[in-house]
This record gives C-alpha cells, sequence and structure tokens, in this order.
C-alpha cells in the first residue's frame, strides 16, 4: 500500500496539519507515526496552557495573523468537543518604569493588531489582583486557558474519523525519496507515502538530516522551569500575571499562570539544556550536548546574551534568585510556596550565524516538507497553523 501522507510527528502541530489535510482531501489515506506511546508528549504536553491573544507580535506579521486566529480556533474546537477552557483574560504588569515605556508601546502594538486591550494603573491593578504589585498594567480580555493534551486527543479521534491511521511507538529510522513515493523505515516496518510531512519538533533537524535535507541550524533545548503554588493559593490571582517582554528576549519570562485544574505555577525561565527530551533536573545526553556544544552558532548565540544567560543559571541553580522575580510582581510569595512542578523543553532553532529562528523554518523536496521551527506560541496558533502547512504541503494557498 501507498499511503497519500504520512506526518511524522504527533504533538499538536503534526495532528492539526493531519486533520487539516483529510480536511482539504476527503478520502485520502493518511497515517501519522508518534515516536512516543501517546500523543503530545513534549512541548504540547509540557507548557504553560495558555491561550494567548497575539499582542506581543509585529503588527502585519504572519504571526500576529496566525496567533489571533488560532486563539478564537481554539475556543470553538475546544467548544465543540467539549474540552475544558476559560476566558480569564491577561494582566502583563510592569514593576518599573523602563517597562513602564515599554508598556506603552505594548499598548500601541495591541491597536494596530486589533487586540481588545485595557490601560490600567497601579490603583487599578490593586482593586483588581490585590496580591499583584505593579505601576501599570494592560489587561487583554481575550486570553485563555485550555487543556491542550485534551486537544490533542479530540484532534487524534477526527483523524481517525476521516480514515486516517495513528501508529504511537514508531521510531522513524530511516527516510528514503525515490521517484513518486518516499520510503519511511519504521522499526520493523516499511511505509510508503507519496508525500512526507514532519513535524517532529525537538528531534525536526534530525529527522530532516535523516531525509537527505540541508540543515543550516541546530535544535537547541532551553529548560523551562516551573513551580506550583500550594492549594490555599489557588485564588492568589484571578486573572494571569505576566511580566513585560524585554524586547531583546525570545522568551516571555516567569508569569503567575492559572492552570486549567485550579492551580496556580509560576514560570517558566528559560536554561540551556543538557537534553532535549531530559525533563527531569540535572538529565543528560551526551549525544543531545554533544550537537549543540560542537556548533558555532550556539556559542555566538551566548556570546551576545551572556549576562541574561548568567542571571537564567543562577535563578535555576539558586531558588531565591527565582523567587525575587515572582516577588517583583507577587511579593507575598515565600520559599515555601515553591513546589515542584514538571518542567518544559522549547526546541529553539539556532543558525550557523548565532541568530534565534522566531519564524517559521521549512526545508524540503519534491515531496516532503520538514517543519523545523514552529514558532511560539504553536500551541494557540496550531489550527491555522495545520492548514498553512497542508496548503503548503499540497503546493496550494493556505
Amino acid at each position: 500500500m501507498i499511503y497519500d501522507f504520512c506526518v511524522v510527528g504527533g504533538g499538536i502541530v503534526g495532528l492539526a496539519s493531519a486533520m487539516k489535510l483529510l480536511e482539504r482531501r476527503p478520502g485520502a489515506s493518511l497515517v501519522l507515526i508518534e515516536k512516543e506511546d501517546g500523543l503530545g508528549r513534549h512541548q504540547t504536553g509540557h507548557n504553560s496552557g495558555v491561550i494567548h491573544s497575539g499582542i506581543y507580535y509585529a503588527p502585519g506579521s504572519l504571526k500576529a495573523e496566525l496567533c489571533k486566529r488560532g486563539a478564537e480556533a481554539t475556543k470553538a474546537f475546544a467548544l465543540e468537543h467539549g474540552i475544558p477552557f476559560e476566558v480569564c483574560g491577561k494582566h502583563i504588569v510592569a514593576t518599573g518604569e523602563k517597562e513602564l515605556k515599554r508598556l506603552d508601546a505594548l499598548f500601541e502594538r495591541a491597536g494596530q493588531n486589533g487586540i481588545e486591550a485595557e490601560r490600567i494603573d497601579a490603583a487599578e491593578l490593586k482593586r483588581r489582583e490585590p496580591n499583584v504589585t505593579g505601576i501599570g498594567a494592560i489587561f487583554t480580555p481575550s486570553t485563555g486557558i485550555v487543556d491542550y493534551p485534551a486537544m490533542c486527543g479530540a484532534m487524534a479521534d477526527a483523524i481517525r474519523a476521516a480514515g486516517g491511521e495513528i501508529v504511537l511507538g514508531g521510531v522513524v529510522t530511516a527516510i528514503a525519496e525515490a521517484g513518486e513515493r518516499v520510503t519511511i523505515r519504521v522499526g520493523e516496518r516499511s511505509i510508503d507515502a507519496r508525500r512526507l510531512l514532519a513535524c517532529a519538533g525537538l528531534q525536526s533537524d534530525r529527522i530532516a538530516r535523516l531525509a537527505g535535507m540541508r540543515v543550516d541550524h541546530r535544535i537547541v533545548p532551553f529548560r523551562g522551569e516551573y513551580f506550583s503554588l500550594p492549594a490555599r493559593l489557588n485564588e492568589v490571582v484571578k486573572t494571569l500575571i505576566y511580566p513585560v517582554p524585554d524586547p531583546d528576549l525570545p522568551f516571555l519570562g516567569i508569569h503567575l499562570t492559572r492552570m486549567i485544574d485550579g492551580s496556580v505555577t509560576v514560570g517558566p525561565n528559560a536554561v540551556l539544556g543538557f537534553a532535549r527530551e531530559g525533563y527531569e533536573r540535572l538529565s543528560i545526553d551526551m549525544r543531545d550536548t554533544a550537537d549543540w556544544a560542537l556548533f558555532p552558532g550556539l556559542w555566538k548565540t551566548l556570546g551576545r546574551n551572556w549576562r541574561s544567560a548568567a542571571v537564567e543559571l543562577r535563578n535555576s541553580l539558586w531558588r531565591g534568585g527565582y523567587l525575587a522575580e515572582c516577588r517583583k510582581y507577587c511579593p507575598s510569595l515565600t520559599l515555601a510556596d515553591l513546589r515542584p512542578h514538571p518542567a518544559g523543553i522549547r526546541a529553539q532553532a539556532v543558525m550557523r550565524d548565532g541568530s534565534l529562528a522566531h519564524d517559521f523554518l521549512f526545508v524540503g523536496s519534491e515531496r516532503q516538507l520538514h517543519v523545523c521551527n514552529a514558532p511560539s506560541p504553536a500551541a494557540t496558533s496550531a489550527l491555522p497553523i495545520g492548514e498553512m502547512i497542508a496548503g503548503r504541503l499540497l503546493g496550494e494557498a493556505a
């Protein structure tokens, strides 16, 4: 049998893309391969669960458009499939004069992006969030929270209902393109497909190289370490509380996030990881470490950002430093309030010149498309991203 489509990767982007392919090609044969024994086990299942509004992204940019469309599509999909979600809103809080100027620029950007936002002062922030301290804030009422692993489950059901096949525990060991087919070796099984789509996240560069693609970047793992607050603090905030982002850094900073199960987490930070899939503290994989250690692009990145990297490392090793970041806007928290919580790992594509890929990064051939970078917030934007990727694979407009 020759499948019409083979999709490698069972995270939310791979699932959304597979679902959209079957919507565009009803009756097509499709197989999705995931190396884990469940779906959404990596970036999808280890994030903050936030439905972002799109306020951060440059007006008119693809990321801004996809995020805005994705937020609405995520809520509609969750409603249709009975997936828990809540539109609780988010406050982006300034704690210093420098941040206040950035907040003004962010508020202007919200207007340019057509995102509903409210600029409030310190007194109004204290009235709304008594446990939060700041000198000003932006409130985005459309921001929400959702169960993204449950979203993956519903997408998998839709794929199977459309005739698609999902293979779990399938490790891809070889990919070869010849003539009108691509042959994918999965354990002892050989799968032939007319088109291959790879959405392999943390392993995306390796899968691309395995397929003979020219790859001029490396996936570098950045650990995002979280803490959970005790149940007695489940009401410490009514909304999500975020710091004002530093425009020179690709991460949003430590924030307080209400989770869909009613708990509250703080985090994440961003520290260089020594294992692409090592969620336990001090996890080391020698192959993964060698991959970035021998890549000159990462050392150029660290050279440009060594101060912030040093602060992140210090706060990772010293909980007091991590707590200080949280207490900038929630001063009542104590060290005893920071309970262990599973870490996340972000697949950051680093280019050979030391720049970080902030946008989509594709490599491919006549019959293959490899998604080597799907920029944050990929979970929020997964449904329109899936439409775009399906269109690209088929050579059509999304």
